[in-house]
């Protein structure tokens, strides 16, 4: 099997789940560079210092990323909002796997735009019956791809894969600030940039000083809001519990996450996926995180792996904080949990494999197709009322084949406090019910 991936650019929360296709498919996988990163991001530490082997630049080599787009098996799109790249393939029938955020990251009232709608007809909705599925990176994906009526029963379970690091768990903890000082050791780590809501952390700083109750917070990042953090800390006499250490590359952010107890993820909706949450509940953390984050309602099963506010009530951010806080031992069962759910489920090469299951069974059913115009459709070889691919045994062919990961690590049914997994197929979350699941007025 070939697998081209086509997206914006390589980073290093793409990394390791290429790394994982690449091995899976013996060298069969190939990632399509479409434009060079922005300045921004290689400051941030995002750019790797070799480019891995399987990464081609399609503004390097236009007319070989053309030609392997066309004909490799499955195309996995995302990453980028020119659809020039997958027309030729779309129009022949041949398999598509799209990987998207959210279409309405700053309000589904976006959605009442004839010109917005006229857009998401020609990307998404005219393929509703074609051989083209969708990876939702992010909870609310689903709902949003449910109003234009794209994709119905052919949207999945996704997100972002940041390196899984395999600790010994008993040890990490034991180097964590309940452990070690006897005080807990809250973590922010961001750009300091309006909706990643520095603020709250702040704020949140306040109500555990007030509330009389030790802790010492580091809020790692730089960004246009440090200067006022940084005041408004000095305003609350906050000195000497909370540190600025300033930016930090991915790796020593992840020393950071090590040391602490709690990480604080404050975003608000427009934060598609948000792969420190990841990055932290695989270091052992409890993560307080807001419902709105598209990785929260996946990731996290409040009060099992971790803890989820309600987006707006900053004071249910304050109540959390104080409890963890005061309750090192549930803290700490979070953060096992936590991390169990990342290193048994929520990591690249699960996610590799349970994708790799998935093509099979979409190979099985979809044909080569033939020309379409812009007004046609293309039949599409589902089995019938699903949207589904029916397969011809290739998922559980691939288990045998590979002993299955689940198995390899341990997996029963899932891990503690998830009930989701990567592939699986997609609820449709609305921000209504993501809210109620939050405040614990409904489960599952």
């Amino acid at each position: 099997m070939r697998v081209a991936f086509v997206s914006n650019y390589i980073n290093h929360h793409q990394i390791p789940f290429c790394n994982a296709m690449y091995q899976i498919l013996n060298g069969g996988f190939t990632f399509v560079q479409t434009e060079p990163m922005e300045e921004e991001r290689v400051r941030m530490g995002w750019h790797a210092a070799e480019r891995p082997s399987y990464v081609r630049c399609f503004y390097e080599e236009e007319a070989y990323c053309e030609k392997l787009i066309l004909d490799c098996d499955i195309v996995l799109f995302g990453g980028t909002d020119e659809e020039s790249y997958i027309t030729g393939r779309l129009r022949a029938g041949r398999p598509v796997i799209r990987i998207s955020e959210r279409l309405y990251k700053t309000g589904q009232w976006k959605a009442v735009s004839p010109r917005g709608l006229k857009k998401k007809y020609l990307d998404h909705t005219r393929y509703r019956k074609a051989p083209v599925y969708l990876l939702c990176a992010g909870a609310y994906v689903p709902s949003d791809f449910h109003i234009v009526r794209a994709y119905p029963d052919k949207m999945y379970c996704w997100g972002y894969f940041p390196e899984t690091k395999k600790y010994d768990i008993e040890e990490l903890l034991r180097g964590k600030g309940f452990e070690r000082e006897g005080v807990p050791h809250f973590l922010w780590a961001a750009r300091m940039i309006d909706w990643k809501h520095p603020e709250l952390a702040v704020e949140t700083a306040r109500h555990l000083k007030e509330k009389g109750i030790p802790f010492h917070m580091d809020m790692i990042g730089d960004g246009q809001l440090r200067p006022q953090m940084e005041a408004l800390a000095d305003r609350y006499g906050l000195k000497g519990m909370v540190g600025f250490p300033g930016y930090k590359p991915p790796e020593q952010v992840r020393e950071y996450m090590e040391k602490a107890d709690v990480f604080l993820f404050t975003s608000d909706r427009q934060e598609g996926w948000g792969a420190v949450a990841n990055e932290a509940m695989n270091s052992g953390c409890a993560v307080i995180g807001n419902h709105m984050i598209g990785a929260v309602p996946f990731l996290i099963r409040n009060g099992q792996n971790g803890c989820i506010y309600e987006d707006k009530k900053s004071e249910q951010l304050f109540a959390l904080a104080e409890r963890l806080a005061k309750d090192g031992g549930l803290t700490e069962r979070l953060g096992r949990n936590a991390y169990q759910t990342i290193t048994q489920v929520w990591n690249a090469e699960f996610a590799a494999e349970k994708l790799m299951e998935f093509m099979l069974g979409v190979l099985g059913e979809s044909g080569e197709g033939k020309e379409y115009g812009a007004g046609e459709t293309m039949p599409f070889g589902e089995k019938e009322g699903t949207g589904r691919p029916e397969g011809r045994g290739g998922e559980n062919e691939l288990a045998q084949n590979t002993g299955g990961m689940m198995e390899k690590a341990g997996f029963a049914g899932k891990a503690e406090g998830t009930d989701l997994w990567p592939c699986a197929p997609a609820p449709i979350l609305s921000e209504y019910r993501g809210r109620r699941l939050a405040a614990g007025l409904e489960h599952g």
